[in-house]
């Protein structure tokens, strides 16, 4: 089980800058990958960034926030964050915590057999142009 907390959403205009943190809780070594997706009004929810445990600390983003986001791990605090620069109205969207539970490394996969997804509250973010 992973227990998720986010936080940092709010208002900002259009050219500014926003952190969100999601800390995970619970078991914290058998996770593969953590993410940050969003979802906007209307629309299905989609990639914002991804980061594989097993890949080094490379990360996958959506297309539209490539350049703009940055995700990040502090493996010692247990906290996953978002960067978010250059903020346009086209971000608004509720922003959600995703961790997928399993072996971060095939060291791990028999002591992290489990495979499941746990997903945070969600935390607004509102882009005023």
């Amino acid at each position: 089980q992973v227990q998720l907390v986010e936080s940092g959403g709010g208002l900002v205009q259009a050219g500014d800058s926003l952190v969100l943190s999601c800390a995970y809780s619970g078991d914290t070594i058998c996770i593969s990958a953590l993410g940050w997706y969003r979802q906007a009004p209307g629309k299905e929810r989609e990639l914002a960034a991804r980061i594989v445990s097993a890949s080094g600390g490379n990360a996958d983003y959506g297309d539209s926030v490539k350049d703009r986001f940055t995700i990040s791990r502090d493996n010692a605090k247990h906290t996953l964050y978002l960067q978010m620069n250059n903020l346009k109205s086209e971000d608004t969207a509720v922003y959600y915590c995703k961790v997928e539970s399993g072996p971060p490394s095939l060291l791990f996969r028999d002591q992290c057999r489990a495979t499941n997804d746990y997903w945070g509250q969600g935390t607004q973010v509102t882009v005023s142009s």
